[in-house]
C-alpha cells in the first residue's frame, strides 16, 4: 500500500477535486485506476501525478483522452520523472508488447528494421464490460459532434508526439502503390483495392475481418515507434486483423462480424438508434459471469517483415478472460513493475511497451503468460 494506492478513488474522480488528487498522488509512489470513461473522470489524476512525480497505469482506450494528457502533462511528468502509462490491460499490452519484441529481437539479429507488420486475432474468448461500450459511446458521440475531435479520432498516427514527421494520407497511398507493367494494371488496381476490403483471404488461405480494438491499439503501438525514435523504422507499417479460420464458413463469419461491428458504430453515433441499441448493451459496471471470465483466453500473433527481407512472428497468449482476469494480471504487474524494478525509461506520457520493455514481459512469463518470438524466414 506504500508502493500503489489503487482504492477509494470513485469519489474522488467523479467529484475531479484537484485537491483530493494532489493528496492522493503525494501519498504513493504510483497510482493506478480502472475508473472511467477516462475522459469524463481521469485528467486531474493525471496532472496531480505528472506534477508530483507519481507513477501512473490506467486502462484506458479512449484516443482522445490520451492524446488530450499527452498534450498537457507530457513535457510536465517529463520534467518531475513520472512515467504516466495508459493503457495497461488487453488494450494495449499484448500488441505494444509484442511489436516491441518483435523490434527487439529483429535489432539484436542484424535482420534490420520493422516493414509490414500485422498483428492476428488467433483465439479470443471472454466477455464485454459495460465500460469499455460506454467509453466507445462517447467516443462516437464526441467524434459526430466535434470536426477537431473527428479529426484526431480518424487519424492513423494521431497519438504520435511528432506529428508532422509522420506519413500522411499521400504518403500512406505512396508507399502501398506498386507500380505495374501495362498488361498488370488492373490486377494491380485490383490488389490495392482488395487491400483495403474489411474482409480478406490472406496468402495462407486464412480469411480475415476487423478487430474492434485496433483503431486504439495501432495508434498505441505508433506512439510507442515515434517515442523511441522510431527504433521500429520509418517503413513500419502496422494494422490488426481478427482471423476467421480457413473453413468454409470464415468468409460469412468474417463478413458477419464486419457488419454487426459498422452496424454497432454507426448506431451508436445516433441519439435515436443509440437508445435502441442501449437497451442490449451492458451498463457501466456491468460485464461478463464468473464462469465466462473463468473460462475466458487469448492467442494472438504479431507477423513482421524486415528490411533485410526476414520475417518474425511472435506469439502473445494467456489463458485468461482477455477484458478481466487477464487484463487484471497485466494491470497488476504493470504496477508492481513501475514501483520495484530498476526501468531505464524517463518520465512522460509514455505507452506500455516505452516504459517497461523486457521487464514487464519478464513479469507476464512469471505470470504464465506465453511471450515468445520466432524466425519464420531468412
Amino acid at each position: 500500500r506504500d508502493l500503489v494506492q489503487s482504492r477509494g478513488l470513485g469519489d474522488v474522480y467523479k467529484r475531479q477535486d484537484p485537491a483530493a488528487c494532489a493528496d492522493l498522488a503525494a501519498r504513493t509512489r504510483v497510482l493506478v485506476t480502472t475508473v472511467g470513461p477516462y475522459a469524463a473522470y481521469g485528467s486531474e489524476l493525471v496532472k496531480a501525478c505528472a506534477v508530483a512525480g507519481t507513477h501512473y497505469a490506467d486502462l484506458t482506450g479512449e484516443v482522445l483522452f490520451v492524446r488530450d494528457t499527452a498534450d498537457a502533462f507530457h513535457d510536465v511528468a517529463q520534467r518531475s520523472g513520472a512515467r504516466i502509462v495508459h493503457s495497461c490491460g488487453f488494450d494495449s499490452i499484448p500488441s505494444d508488447l509484442g511489436v516491441w519484441e518483435t523490434a527487439r529481437i529483429a535489432a539484436d539479429e542484424g535482420a534490420g528494421e520493422l516493414t509490414d507488420t500485422v498483428l492476428f486475432v488467433r483465439r479470443l474468448k471472454g466477455g464485454l464490460s459495460g465500460g469499455t461500450i460506454d467509453s466507445m459511446r462517447r467516443q462516437t458521440i464526441a467524434a459526430r459532434e466535434s470536426v477537431e475531435d473527428r479529426r484526431v479520432i480518424n487519424d492513423p498516427y494521431g497519438l504520435s508526439p511528432d506529428r508532422a514527421a509522420e506519413p500522411t494520407k499521400s504518403d500512406r497511398a505512396d508507399t502501398q502503390a506498386t507500380p505495374a507493367p501495362r498488361g498488370g494494371r488492373v490486377r494491380s488496381v485490383a490488389g490495392r483495392v482488395g487491400s483495403r476490403l474489411p474482409v480478406r483471404r490472406t496468402e495462407d488461405g486464412h480469411w480475415t475481418g476487423p478487430f474492434i480494438m485496433a483503431s486504439y491499439n495501432t495508434r498505441i503501438v505508433r506512439r510507442s515507434n515515434a517515442l523511441l525514435g522510431w527504433a521500429y523504422g520509418r517503413a513500419f507499417r502496422y494494422h490488426e486483423v481478427t482471423d476467421f479460420g480457413a473453413r468454409a464458413k470464415a468468409p460469412f463469419a468474417a463478413t458477419g462480424m464486419t457488419a454487426g461491428l459498422l452496424g454497432l458504430v454507426g448506431g451508436l453515433s445516433f441519439a435515436p438508434t443509440r437508445k435502441v441499441i442501449d437497451r442490449f448493451l451492458p451498463d457501466p459496471g456491468e460485464g461478463p459471469d464468473e464462469e465466462t471470465r473463468v473460462n475466458g483466453r487469448f492467442t494472438m500473433e504479431v507477423v513482421a517483415m524486415t528490411t533485410s527481407g526476414t520475417k518474425y512472428a511472435t506469439t502473445v497468449a494467456a489463458q485468461a478472460d482477455p477484458g478481466y482476469n487477464g487484463t487484471a494480471i497485466m494491470l497488476g504487474q504493470s504496477a508492481l513493475c513501475l514501483a520495484e524494478d530498476d526501468l531505464t525509461s524517463e518520465g512522460g506520457v509514455l505507452t506500455p511497451a516505452v516504459a517497461m520493455g523486457s521487464a514487464l514481459i519478464e513479469r507476464l512469463r512469471a505470470q504464465d503468460f506465453t511471450i515468445e518470438t520466432h524466425r519464420l524466414t531468412h
